[in-house]
């Protein structure tokens, strides 16, 4: 009996939590200050840093670059961005060429049943799904 009041009570305490951000521990690849400076290039701007951490920003988006190399997750790893505009986040990218400054992938704007999306496989091989 008391463990079933317990139980309730953290379950209603639980119900009342809101939860306020989702940020991400991304990891960097074998090479962190490439992959930061890839990222600003991209257009997030740096909120804190703490060795082998970094806090990334842009509008209500926020993640965590962390000095990690492991290739299998990274590769394994995928994340949604929601953007206003893929055909003008695609032609950002073009022009800042950073397809060849960092050896990025990038794929073309295609129409997916839950939006217009452009792929970028970053410097550590995770996949970021921009979607409009």
């Amino acid at each position: 009996m008391q463990c079933d009041i317990i139980y309730r009570k953290r379950v209603a305490l639980i119900k009342k939590m809101k939860f306020l951000s989702l940020q991400p521990f991304v990891p960097s690849g074998k090479d962190f200050g490439k992959s930061k400076n890839f990222f600003v290039d991209l257009g997030f701007t740096i909120s804190w840093e703490a060795g082998d951490f970094i806090g990334f920003v842009k509008d209500d988006c926020r993640f965590i670059l962390q000095k990690y190399d492991h290739k299998e997750f990274a590769e394994n790893l995928m994340i949604n961005v929601a953007i206003d505009n893929a055909d003008i986040f695609f032609n950002e990218i073009k022009e800042k060429q950073l397809e060849q400054k960092y050896g990025i992938k990038l794929g073309n704007p295609t129409n997916q049943p839950y939006g217009k999306e452009v792929n970028v496989i970053d410097l550590a091989g995770v996949c970021w799904h921009f979607v409009q």
